[in-house]
């Protein structure tokens, strides 16, 4: 593997497997210049939301990046309050003004929205059959959400981002997902720096010369869980792509597996405060 590896879709496209997360980026050049920043080193994939509040300034990174925009994978959700079947095609249509782009690689639910998210899912279905979306989606979805998509959808998800770490590691919806051919993407991926005080994470980095965080990251792929870990910082923006010099050996991948607490950093989709 290397930063330009993808994993191949269901429909055959290659999606990125480690890209850059946008979440909680307001400052306007601080924005800019992570995601030049990131693009210049290699990065491949962005991934934002409507909620996140710039997706104009993700538009106008990859504008000025010199990178083809082909040869960028480019994620947005819709929000919860802007979920059910017209809402959605009306809010897709306000997130691609803002990138001012003319397709989106994938487009997500962003939370499962108990009224209105299997209507959601069907907009995204006819966004993927107009092909103004290369790729269908779902984030925050469990396994019973996937069920009642898949009874009915004519085109099953293809990537479902959820949270995933050392300490919540997912490893029931993580296998329902693959047995269907469903991505897995992680958001917090680091469970925002919650776990990188852990021993045993700390021990095998130094046993292998690398950061608690190229640990955990590393630890993600090679379980065939896809990245997108946030960052502004320059440094930690390259550092965290450094992770495809070394690997884990299988005792150290199983010292990992130990480390599960079921533990969310983030909301439980299913008790997820819905205020609209």
């Amino acid at each position: 593997m290397n930063l330009h590896s993808t994993k191949t879709l269901a429909n055959g496209v290659e999606m990125p497997r480690f890209g850059l997360g946008v979440y909680k980026m307001t400052e306007r050049d601080e924005t800019l210049n992570a995601i030049d920043k990131a693009l210049k080193f290699g990065y491949r994939a962005i991934d934002t939301a409507s909620l996140y509040g710039n997706e104009t300034e993700v538009g106008e990174a990859i504008r000025h990046s010199g990178v083809k925009r082909e040869d960028i994978f480019v994620t947005t959700k819709v929000w919860n309050n802007d979920q059910g079947y017209d809402e959605t095609l009306r809010a897709f249509e306000v997130s691609l003004k803002k990138l001012n782009m003319d397709y989106l690689d994938l487009y997500l639910t962003h939370w499962a929205v108990p009224e209105t998210f299997e209507e959601t899912y069907r907009a995204i279905e006819r966004l993927y059959d107009e092909k103004l979306i290369r790729v269908t989606g779902v984030s925050n979805h469990h396994e019973h959400h996937l069920q009642k998509l898949l009874a009915k959808a004519n085109i099953a998800p293809m990537v479902n981002q959820v949270e995933v770490h050392p300490y919540l590691q997912q490893d029931a919806l993580r296998a329902f997902c693959s047995e269907r051919g469903i991505a897995v993407t992680a958001w917090s991926p680091l469970g925002r720096g919650g776990v990188l005080d852990h021993p045993t994470i700390m021990e095998i980095g130094r046993e292998i010369g690398k950061t608690a965080a190229q640990v955990v990251l590393r630890w993600h792929l090679q379980n065939d869980t896809l990245v997108i870990p946030k960052s502004v910082t320059p440094s930690r923006i390259e550092e965290n792509a450094q992770i495809f010099d070394f690997e884990l050996t299988v005792a150290q991948m199983d010292k990992m597996a130990t480390l599960n607490r079921n533990e969310r950093f983030g909301q439980d989709p299913d008790h997820f405060k819905f205020n609209f």
